[in-house]
This record gives C-alpha cells, sequence and structure tokens, in this order.
C-alpha cells in the first residue's frame, strides 16, 4: 500500500502556509522539504522547535520518498511508547499505515502496513533484527528527537548498528542538545572558532522565527517569590525568601518548601493559575491546565487541591500507570480544565489545547525546561498566548529569558561542573521521569515548616514586568497581569505589559508621594528591581526607536557586557547594560 499523493497534512492555518504558494504546509516546512529534495541526502538533520510541526515534515518528506518509490518501508524511532501510538495516528490521517505494537522478536508485521514505529530503547535491545529488516526493504528511518540516541552508549551504538544500511534518515530534534563525548549517530560534526567539534543541522527553525510566524503562541512566564521555613536535619530552622541570594542547597531546599502541598505556596500558585486559566478561557472557551509534579504523592495532594478550587477533579497521570496515553488522548480531545502529571510530558506529547502550566517539579534541566515550557506554545488559532507558573529560582528564571537559544550538539568536553549548562542530563532526567519520592538521606536533612506566595513578575522576550514593593496573591496588582486576555498578538503582549506595569506606577506615585530614594539606599532585592525596570524601559525605547525587538537587545547587550539574563544579573552586571544602551543611544543621535 503506498500513500496517497493528495493526503492533506494538517497546517497551522493556510493562510500563513508557505508565502501563500502551499495550502497544507507551514513556511518554514515548506523550505525545508525545498532544501530537502533539492539536495536529495541520505542524512538530514532538521532542528525546529517544539510545537513547530516537525511530524508534519517528517511525514511529508516519506510521503514524497514513497511516491517516488525511493523507498518502500519507513521505520520511526521515538523516545517513548507513547509516542509511537502518536506518531502511528498521525501518519494514518497522512494515508501512511504505521504499526506502532511493532517489536524486533515478531519478525513480520502485517501487509497492511508500510511502516512500523519502535522506541530506542526497543532497537538497543535487539538491533541486528532491526538491521536485517533495514537491509531487506529500501528504508527510510525517521530518528525523532535524535539527542536521546545519546541517551545511553547502548542507545547510540543500537542505533548505528541496526540502521547503518538504511536508503535514508531523517533526524529530528526540538530540545536543546547536551555535551558530552559521544557523537550522536549520522549526524555531521564541524569544529566550530574553538575547534571544539559542533552538531552541523541541515535545516533550523527556533522558537524566535516561529513566534515571528505565529506558528507558536508567545509565553509569560508567571514568576513567584514568598517566605519559606524549614528545619535542617541539625535541627536549625531557616527562614528565606524565593528570588533572593542564597546558596546552592539552600535554594533547593526553599524550592522544596515551596512545592510541599501543606504549605500556602503552592495552593495559592494554583489558584492564581486558575484565574489565569479562566481569563484565557473567555476567549478559548477548550484551554486546559498542566501542572508538572515532582512524585505520585505530591500529584495527588495538587489534584486534591485544584479540585477545592475548581470544584472539577482534575486529570491525573501517574508514570506507573496502565492507561496513562489515553488519560492523555481523552483530555486533549475534551474540556476539562487541568490535568497533573508525573511524567508523559517529554518531548512530544501532543495536547495542542493547553495554554497554562504550573512549574511543580525539583527538576530543573535545560532539557527539561524545553521539554516541558513546549507542551505548551503550540499554537491552533492566530493570536493564543501561553502562560507559566514559576518559582522565582535563578536557574528557571534564568531558562525563561534564555526560551530563543539555540544549542548545538558539543563534542570532547567531559563535564566535571555540575553546575555547566550543558551537563549531561542522564541523572536529572531519570529523576524527573521517576515516580518515587526523595531519598531517604534528603528526608533525614530536611522538614518543610511552612510558606507563602507573593507575585513576583512576569518575563517576556527578554524583558521584566512587574510592580514595585510586595504584591500579595490576590491583589488587583496581581490581576493586572492575570487578567491579560488569552488573544492577543505578540507585540500587543509586550505593549500590554509595559502599560499596565507604567499605569500602576502612576497611580501608586499619586497615592503615595515620598521623596526619591536614591538606589545606593535600597536594599539588594530593590536596586535589582530598580535596575531592571531601568534597563527594561531604555530596551523599550530602543525598540520604539529602533523597531528591533526586545528579546534581540537584550540577547546583543548579553553578547557585548557578557553575564546572564537580566532575570538573574547581578547590579554590576545591569548597570554596564544600562550604559552600554545609553551609548548606543547617544551614537545614534550623534
Amino acid at each position: 500500500m503506498s500513500a496517497r499523493p493528495d493526503a492533506p497534512l494538517p497546517p497551522a492555518w493556510p493562510a500563513r502556509a508557505a508565502w501563500g504558494t502551499a495550502p497544507s504546509l507551514r513556511a518554514w516546512q515548506q523550505a525545508a522539504m525545498d532544501k530537502y529534495v533539492a539536495t536529495n541526502p541520505r542524512d538530514f538533520l532538521a532542528v525546529a522547535t517544539p510545537g513547530a510541526g516537525k511530524t508534519t515534515f517528517a511525514l511529508t518528506v516519506a510521503a514524497d520518498l514513497l511516491n517516488r518509490r525511493v523507498i518502500d518501508r519507513i521505520t520511526v524511532v521515538a523516545p517513548t511508547e507513547h509516542l509511537k501510538v502518536q506518531w502511528a495516528e498521525a501518519a494514518a490521517r497522512a494515508g501512511i499505515p504505521i504499526d506502532p505494537t511493532y517489536s524486533a522478536g515478531q519478525g513480520k508485521t502485517s501487509k497492511e502496513f508500510i511502516g512500523i514505529a519502535v522506541t530506542y530503547a526497543g532497537v538497543a535491545v535487539n538491533p541486528l533484527a532491526m538491521r536485517i529488516r533495514t537491509e531487506n526493504f529500501k528504508t527510510l528511518v525517521i530518528l525523532d528527537e535524535i539527542h536521546h540516541a545519546g541517551d545511553a552508549l547502548s542507545w547510540g551504538e543500537g542505533v548505528s548498528e541496526a540502521f547503518g544500511p538504511a536508503t535514508r534518515r531523517l533526524a529530528l530534534t526540538g530540545t536543546p542538545f547536551r555535551s558530552d563525548v559521544n557523537p550522536i549517530p549520522f549526524v555531521t560534526y564541524a569544529p566550530g572558532d574553538d575547534g571544539i567539534p559542533r552538531s552541523i543541522a541541515d535545516y533550523t527553525y527556533g522558537y524566535g522565527h516561529a513566534l515571528a510566524d505565529h506558528v507558536v503562541r508567545p509565553v509569560l512566564f508567571m514568576a513567584y517569590s514568598g517566605e519559606m521555613q524549614w528545619r535542617t536535619r541539625a535541627g536549625d530552622e531557616i527562614t528565606a525568601r524565593l528570588g533572593e541570594p542564597l546558596t546552592k542547597d539552600m535554594y533547593a531546599q526553599a524550592l522544596r518548601t515551596a512545592l510541599d502541598p501543606q504549605g500556602s505556596w503552592i495552593p495559592a500558585v494554583l489558584e492564581a493559575a486558575d484565574k489565569r486559566l479562566a481569563e484565557v478561557r473567555r476567549h478559548v472557551p477548550d484551554a486546559g491546565g498542566l501542572v508538572i509534579a515532582s512524585d505520585q504523592e505530591s500529584a495527588r495532594a495538587y489534584a486534591g487541591a485544584l479540585k477545592r478550587i475548581t470544584g472539577e477533579s482534575p486529570t491525573v497521570v501517574l508514570s506507573d500507570e496502565k492507561g496513562a496515553s489515553k488519560k492523555i488522548k481523552d483530555f486533549s480531545s475534551g474540556d476539562k480544565r487541568w490535568m497533573v502529571a508525573v511524567r508523559m510530558v517529554s518531548e512530544g506529547v501532543d495536547v495542542p489545547r493547553l495554554a497554562v502550566g504550573v512549574w511543580a517539579t525539583t527538576t530543573s534541566t535545560p532539557l527539561f525546561f524545553a521539554q516541558a515550557v513546549g507542551r505548551f506554545v503550540r499554537a491552533r488559532n492566530r493570536g493564543e498566548t501561553a502562560s507559566v507558573f514559576l518559582p522565582s529560582v535563578p536557574n528557571l528564571l534564568g531558562f525563561a529569558s534564555d526560551m530563543e537559544t539555540q544549542r548545538d550538539h558539543v563534542l570532547g568536553r567531559r563535564i566535571t561542573d555540575e553546575d555547566d549548562i550543558f551537563a549531561a542530563e542522564d541523572a536529572l532526567m531519570a529523576q524527573a521521569n521517576a515516580a518515587e519520592a526523595a531519598s531517604g538521606e534528603l528526608e533525614l536533612s530536611f522538614e518543610a515548616l511552612g510558606s507563602t506566595a507573593s507575585f513576583d513578575r512576569v518575563l517576556y522576550d527578554g524583558g521584566e514586568f512587574g510592580h514595585s514593593g510586595e504584591v500579595h496573591v490576590g491583589s488587583e496588582e496581581e490581576m493586572d497581569f492575570l487578567g491579560i486576555p488569552g488573544l492577543l498578538e505578540p507585540d500587543q503582549v509586550r505593549d500590554l505589559l509595559h502599560s499596565r506595569q507604567t499605569e500602576r506606577a502612576k497611580k501608586q506615585k499619586a497615592a503615595n508621594p515620598r521623596p526619591e530614594v536614591s538606589v545606593a539606599e535600597l536594599t539588594t532585592h530593590e536596586q535589582l528591581g530598580v535596575l531592571r525596570r531601568e534597563l527594561n524601559g531604555l530596551v523599550a525605547a530602543w525598540f520604539h526607536r529602533t523597531g528591533q525587538p526586545h528579546g534581540v537587545t537584550h540577547s546583543a547587550l548579553r553578547k557585548e557586557c557578557g553575564g546572564p539574563p537580566a532575570a538573574v544579573a547581578t547590579a554590576e552586571q545591569l548597570r554596564m547594560r544600562i550604559d552600554r544602551i545609553r551609548d548606543w543611544s547617544t551614537r545614534q543621535t550623534s
């Protein structure tokens, strides 16, 4: 059976397809397809942001190769069992029957199928059987989220052995590559300026481009701080505030205290997230929310809190539960408000109506962050926005500010520093996907005593927006941001955030006139807030003068001055950037 040549593939919306020339492909998909056809490669690596439509691009390639008889069989390799089924369903809609139940031990599959879907782990179990199948047919191998071929040495070796004879290989990824010494099979590497080999993509489509093309939603990151109290193993009681300078261990303990279901922080943030979801559902009636939990016990507790807040029992998806995929599918096709999940939120899980997320997990790596946020950015209709609620801890705020960063796979550098942004993800990802509580040692060394929540700021397009002073949960100041409409263009989101911040500042100044206080007289936390607001104001002015997007300007300032994103930069780094953008303005007007 061959694929139907006229089988429609799901577009974002036809009016924005391929410069008006293709009725069913997005512009980037058509451009990538044109390059693929023109170069006719055996191996092709496409890097596209989550939600951009990598599956549609891959199936377009598959249908073209089948119709031209370049291949006669397809093998899809996916990270999880759930994604095998998802690939089979997408392929069926394109007229390409794929068997997601195939295993290497069974040898053959029904003649009804022209393709199979397997997992990387399944390939590693019996790569020889997969190699024999690959040799027997002219095979296209689609390697979904190819970075997983580096998750374990046996996985990479299995992929190399099984698919070495393939006629064509199409590799896809949408998340940051790791940095390690093991090359990913069938990926091309070339030395960078520093001489270190880096992966080379054949086609790249980043979040910034996708946002400009209205292919993905703009993401508002709602950061919440608050006061945390806990007791150490030595019996010391510690009080600290999320968002203020702390040691690494104290950050970890403060975060665990915030996420403790018995405290006040997580219920307050869940209630705020539900208010945001209610606002979004005024414009997008079936919009849904997802809480990403660390473990099963916490997931059930968060579900209970959401039921008390909304009066509706959320869908709970646990990692070792039979029927988890069906629960996700039912939630995706329904209109329930909330889902709480421990696992099943990694790359590729497709629930397009997800619009609001709550980060309630202690896992905080670049890879997991990109995977999780990718669940919320998939656009269905123009103007939809996404909102993700975060604890105010530096690494998460940094990831939020770096949404548009593209990373290649770096070879030849062993990881010795666990703070390295390219650090190997294996142990942390395993922890994220495990359904187990913290170790007994950690439980002995830590006891959460209580927590409170307060609204901190919104991160968007490289900038920050908020109000001076402490903003209490449930206040009008908080609703300035929770009440942003759910249907807005990206530039409208930015303008509205800025206007609400400015209008509230004018009201506060009129209601409470007081002498100006110099930055030097403020506390460290207040100093940073003043400097960030000053920097954001100058960036906004630069945008109105030059038309350069805020995120691009922030990135240019970081490149020239060094340092991390503004969300976690020091006062000195912020001052350097303020001086630099003032220098730009002076030079432009002179």
